[in-house]
């Protein structure tokens, strides 16, 4: 997700580099298994796909990402 306005950002503090999606509510960063859950879910249930192609899609996705750049992603431990 782009980062281009307050309101991208969790409790609008632009100061962080992740998205409201990869954010708790209380403005803390989810764990990379949260996140990936969740994107997983989203692609899943708005595109359609498998969960498995949809967390593949996801860690993919993730990995491009700045805060979850350096994190191992379960896909390759396959």
């Amino acid at each position: 997700m782009p980062l281009e306005k307050p309101e991208d950002y969790p409790l609008l503090d632009t100061s962080k580099d992740y998205c409201v999606h990869c954010a708790r509510s209380d403005g803390t960063m989810k764990s990379y298994e949260e996140a990936l859950e969740g994107m997983t879910g989203f692609m899943v249930k708005t595109q359609g796909i498998d969960e498995t192609a949809a967390q593949d899609m996801a860690a993919i996705l993730m990995a491009k990402m700045p805060a979850w750049r350096d994190h191992e992603s379960p896909r390759n431990k396959r």
